[in-house]
Formats: structure tokens, sequence, C-alpha cells
């Protein structure tokens, strides 16, 4: 199942749709794992909800909408959803002490917000070629030596562990489409939880739709397609940690 792009409810399901998988290593798929899986049961239900979710609801609601929205919009809209993530980049960066990558990530929501029609352009990848420098808080705990712990898969977010379950808490309260954090934080969008599900509801339909078939072409080649997900799932986010 799709996974994160920040910390979010349903961003998790756009992750997949950027370059998550684009290094893994397809034989790692055919090695046996030994993993410490108390929650085996569950996981694989709640593996096998979120699939009929995803392929039944989400895709053809998704493949729907891009009929209906030209591609230049549907590219916009997920270009603002990434720029208004940048709080969540920018101090995760910091956290990690990389300090260039943090006042890139500033440089990039300055330029994009001012000059790139408030984040509907992304001219610093385009014209500048500033990249973005995506760092979550359960990554941040991993850079500082938190193991991951035990697998368990959230309901509508897919794959996860202990550590970034509690890296989804910093993140949500640094996220402006979040409601977590509004008392402290006044850039928060939503005003309640039902407006922030529409937003991250919008947020996933959009970004799939980008690429529908993703998934499917991801899950094609598992025999077993819990174990696949979760152990793509932890490869990739130990690189990410590394990187």
């Amino acid at each position: 199942f799709p996974t994160r792009r920040s910390s979010d409810l349903f961003a998790i399901l756009s992750y997949a749709n950027e370059d998550f998988y684009e290094d893994f290593d397809s034989e790692f798929s055919n090695k046996p794992q030994e993993v410490f899986d108390p929650l085996s049961g569950y996981n694989r239900l709640m593996t096998t909800f979120n699939d009929k979710v995803f392929l039944n609801i989400v895709v053809p609601v998704s493949k729907g909408y891009a009929y209906v929205v030209p591609e230049t919009a549907r590219t916009g809209i997920d270009n603002f959803f990434n720029n208004i993530m940048f709080p969540v980049r920018f101090t995760n960066n910091l956290l990690q002490l990389k300090f260039k990558n943090s006042l890139e990530e500033l440089e990039r929501f300055l330029i994009n917000t001012l000059w790139g029609l408030g984040g509907f352009m992304d001219l610093a990848t385009s014209e500048l070629n500033i990249k973005a420098h995506k760092e979550d808080f359960g990554q941040t705990l991993g850079f500082y030596g938190v193991g991951e712990g035990i697998p368990v898969v959230l309901p509508l977010l897919g794959p996860s562990n202990l550590r970034d379950m509690v890296g989804l808490a910093g993140d949500n309260i640094l996220s402006p489409i979040s409601t977590l954090g509004e008392n402290t934080m006044e850039y928060k969008i939503p005003n309640n939880y039902l407006e922030e599900f529409g937003i991250k509801t919008f947020d996933v339909v959009n970004n799939t739709s980008l690429n529908p078939d993703q998934y499917e072409t991801i899950k094609k080649d598992a025999l077993d397609l819990y174990p696949f997900l979760r152990d793509i799932y932890s490869q990739a986010r130990k690189r990410q940690i590394e990187e």
C-alpha cells in the first residue's frame, strides 16, 4: 500500500506515487526476511482492507476525477500541496542538522509561493533546479538512533511501525492540513476534523489521479501482499534515514 508524503492520514497513500520505490531492488521481494511481527494477523487483515479501499474506491474516483480535470490543473494542485508541507520538511531537515537542505527548503517555499502563483507552479525545480528534501519526524527519530519497532499496518495509511507512528503525531502538529496543534500553529487550514478529512481526501484523489495504476504495478509481482509491502516499506525507510 502506498506510503507517506508527509505524516498525514491520507498523504501516506500518495507517497508511492513519487519516488519511494524507484531505486528499490526488485529481487528483495524474493528473499525471505525474519521479522518480529507479533501483529501479523491484524496486519494482514488491515492490508487486505486497505488494498480493497484503494483499488475499489480511491483509484476509480481518481480516474473519474482525471477525466474531468485537466492534467495541468491537477499537477498545479499537487504542487500546491507539496509547497504547503514546507513546515514539515524544513523542521525535520533542521532537526537532522541538514542546514543546507533547510535553507534550500526555505528558498523553495519563498520562490514557489511568491513567484509560483502561491505554489501552484514549482519554479524552484523547473527554473532553478532547487530540489525538495523530503524529511519527516519518523526519519528524524531514526537519524537519532530510534529503532523502527514492530510493523503496524494503519487503516488507510498502510505500512508503518511504532517509530513512524510517533512520527505521524509530530508531523501532524507541523502540517498545515491537520487540526493537531491548532492552538499553537496559526497557519492551520482546516477548522475541524471534517474539513481535515475532506482536504486530505482531495489531496489523495488528486495525487493518485496523476498515476492511478502505479500501485497495481508495484504489487503485481507480490506472492504474499502483506510481507511484500511490509518489507518494501522497511527497506525504503532505512534507505531514507541513511541518506
